[in-house]
């Protein structure tokens, strides 16, 4: 029965899960069960969730099997009724025998709702439901999927970045997938048809690779010894900006599991001449479960020796001052935010749950990673101080929602992202500091960065934002920059920061594009070695810039809510 419970865990949404329906079974640690197993039953009875909740509500099975579970049932139903193996359990199991001797009514709840959606026999009602949904447990023909109008967007690629920690040259990926052709173009890869094996060497970040949509990756010679890691383009991004030297000081990751982000600047490091044994790398993680994830990804990746993990660390609770944190030179954060730009490729499927009573509704419930019940009373309530809020990195609401309670929940996030961000500022030895999110949302992009140079922080440390021209080459060459009328919104008539020279010195991706990345924002901040003060805009020169949160907060440009109490961090990638 571990099959079953098991894939109930996958059926309901978790603060824990995110990614794919695929990469979050494939990449579960210590499942008694077959992961492809797994994934064909999820895809499978998420397929038939609205008919089979329906079935399980009307029989009136919870009600009357009591140890049933609304996520179990659906799954033991799904298999009594339409899988030709049956329920993959013991005949006298006791959750078997529940669903069983129920049999004959589930199948007669099942033939009225047949019928009554007009369809003749099951097999039809199944070619339906494939024609609608796609058949999830298999992997899908490209052809079937490209999305080819622009305006409902490019296919994504899956993305693997080389880690050079263990495979000393980039072009490994064809020396371990010798069945693999190198291609000219991501477009080769994004069009690619089902089964056809190329890779593409990308042209701004160093050793990564990007694959056809349709890739397996976890069949891939190198996915279980740590040669590659799995991680977005756009993700790479801020270790990449970073872009820490040996010679400098220490390096923090004050939000770091699951690790990718962490371990991308150990690999930089290192292809800067770091030697091996040197522990160059900070990890703290607030949350003591998500750190033994970190410390696992630190292992697998083959930095163990190079990276300290933090676990439990709340890394508002450091004293940059103190010993060790006060020898810090670069900080990556990365902070909670509302997820709007994360690409999930089952964000099709949603899965119904029985009720367990017959007269109440169906309650649909989808694998996107949604908001605690309760996280947006928190949020609306962090202002007056009275409940600690939920940042963890959730999507927004869906527009059926409402604006006012997406706008709500930005408030919240930007203000807390923009108290990390000010704290990050108050390191002594700090010279570089990366902020990203995956968010599409000026609140928690350009509103964020604008108010934190305009903070009394910036003014008394020197912080300026790293401009275009001084950006590693892959990050000065990308095109999409920074959105200009955000800027233009925060700023309005004030000539210490000019709205065009911040755009261009922030990065953003865009989701569904031909560069094949998900939504994604990045901009770096410095400050200069011999001078620890400086122009907190940086970009013109002018000192007089108005100092301070409380301009932007007041005017009402951005709308950043002062913050009360953090709430720790979640990752990304």
């Amino acid at each position: 029965m571990s099959l079953y419970y098991e894939a109930a865990k996958f059926l309901m949404p978790s603060d824990e899960q995110s990614g794919s329906l695929k990469s979050r079974i494939f990449n579960s640690q210590d499942l008694k069960s077959q992961p492809k197993q797994i994934y064909a039953l999820v895809a499978e009875a998420s397929k038939w969730s609205s008919i089979l909740s329906e079935v399980v509500t009307q029989s009136k099975l919870l009600q009357q099997e009591r140890k049933l579970s609304p996520g179990i049932s659906l799954l033991l139903v799904h298999d009594l009724l339409l899988s030709k193996s049956g329920i993959a359990a013991p005949a006298s199991h006791p959750l078997r025998v529940a669903v069983t001797r129920h049999k004959a009514r589930l199948s007669a709840e099942l033939t009225k709702i047949r019928i009554k959606r007009g369809f003749t026999s099951l097999d039809e009602l199944r070619t339906h439901l494939k024609s609608t949904t796609g058949d999830y447990a298999a992997e899908k023909p490209l052809e079937d999927t490209l999305l080819s109008s622009k305006a409902k967007g490019w296919p994504h690629p899956r993305w693997v970045r080389m880690n050079t920690l263990k495979v000393r040259q980039t072009d490994q990926f064809q020396t371990l997938n010798p069945d693999y052709e190198i291609v000219k173009s991501l477009g080769e890869v994004l069009t690619a048809s089902s089964g056809e094996k190329v890779f593409y060497m990308d042209r701004h970040v160093p050793d990564l690779v990007a694959l056809p949509p349709h890739t397996n990756v976890s069949r891939l010679n190198g996915y279980g010894n740590g040669s590659f890691i799995v991680q977005d383009k756009a993700s790479c991004f801020p270790a990449y900006l970073l872009d820490p030297r040996p010679e400098d000081g220490p390096c923090l990751d004050a939000c770091a599991a699951p690790g990718n982000k962490t371990t991308h600047l150990v690999a930089i490091l290192q292809g800067h001449g770091l030697e091996a044994s040197k522990s160059r790398v900070w990890a703290c993680e607030r949350d003591k479960a998500r750190a033994e994830i970190l410390k696992k990804m630190v292992h697998l990746a083959g930095c163990d020796d190079m990276v300290s993990v933090k676990a439990g660390q709340d890394f508002l609770q450091l004293d940059p001052h103190k010993a060790p944190w006060n020898a810090v030179w670069s900080l990556l954060l990365d902070p909670s935010c509302s997820g709007s730009g994360m690409v999930d490729r089952d964000e099709t499927i949603a899965v119904t749950l029985p009720s367990n009573r017959s007269d109440n509704k169906h309650n649909k419930v989808s694998r996107k990673r949604k908001r605690k019940t309760t996280g947006i009373s928190n949020i609306e309530s962090s202002s007056h101080g009275e409940a600690k809020p939920d940042t963890s990195n959730e999507r927004p609401s869906s527009p059926g929602n409402g604006d006012t309670e997406l706008s709500s929940r930005l408030r919240a996030l930007s203000a807390f992202q923009l108290r990390l961000l000010l704290h990050s500022f108050g390191f002594p030895n700090a010279r570089k500091i990366s902020y990203s999110t995956c968010s599409i949302h000026a609140e928690e992009n350009e509103y964020v960065v604008i108010a934190a140079l305009k903070s009394e922080d910036a003014k008394e440390h020197g912080w300026r934002l790293l401009r275009r021209d001084e950006q590693v080459e892959g990050m000065k060459s990308w095109h999409r920059r920074g959105d200009i009328d955000a800027c233009r919104d925060v700023s309005p008539g004030n000539h210490s920061l000019n709205p065009e020279d911040i755009a261009e010195a922030c990065i953003r991706c865009e989701v569904g594009t031909e560069e094949g990345t998900q939504g994604f924002f990045v901009a770096a901040f410095s400050r200069p070695v011999e001078d620890s003060r400086c122009d907190p805009a940086g970009l013109n020169g002018d000192r007089n810039a108005p100092s301070g949160t409380s301009e932007l907060i007041e005017s009402g440009a951005g709308d950043i809510m002062a913050p009360e109490e953090w709430e720790g961090f979640s990752d990304s990638e």
